[in-house]
């Protein structure tokens, strides 16, 4: 009995948020900058997710919001980025610029200071979908790094190329 084509694929993702440098502070997972010279925010957040689709269009994103106290105490923005979840099986690490909205006069630079309400998104597609974000004023604002391991399932009998196929089958005795 032949077994059925599959339907659909499945990409597994685990992983971690690694690390932070150039970043002040984040609350995200509640860290402090290093002890070392390099001075980096280590956060070992993890990351573990499964996908199950017919078609990679509009391929998962991670987006990140990284938050930290102002000299008020108030929380706000540190850092925006976002990255697509890599397609190929196996180990990847990426490194995300991140960047923060700016305020556009310097009148209303120093109300947002004083009352502690910097400029921030309110949804974080338009981090992910950059659609409109051309008329944005942003500040690069230092880096995230992240640790992908892959697993995909069914992508190539789907007709996706996702890297080189295995040339090593089983040993024959």
């Amino acid at each position: 009995m032949a077994a059925a084509s599959p339907s659909v694929f499945l990409l597994m993702v685990n992983g971690q948020v690694e690390s932070a440098q150039g970043l002040e502070e984040g609350i995200s997972q509640i860290t402090s900058k290093s002890q070392d010279v390099r001075r980096v925010l280590v956060w070992n957040f993890p990351i573990d997710v499964t996908f199950k689709s017919t078609n990679p269009y509009g391929w998962p994103q991670i987006v990140l919001s990284v938050y930290g106290p102002d000299v008020f105490g108030n929380d706000v923005v540190r850092g925006y980025g976002a990255v697509h979840v890599p397609f190929s099986p196996g180990r990847h690490k990426r490194t995300i610029p991140m960047f923060v909205p700016e305020s556009t006069s310097k009148l209303q630079k120093f109300t947002s200071w004083f009352m502690g309400r910097r400029p921030e998104y309110t949804d974080p597609k338009v981090v992910a979908q950059g659609e409109g974000r051309e008329v944005t004023r942003v500040r690069s604002q230092g880096f995230v790094t992240l640790l992908f391991n892959v697993v995909t399932k069914d992508m190539r009998k789907l007709g996706y190329d996702t890297g080189p196929v295995d040339t090593q089958g089983p040993s024959l005795p």
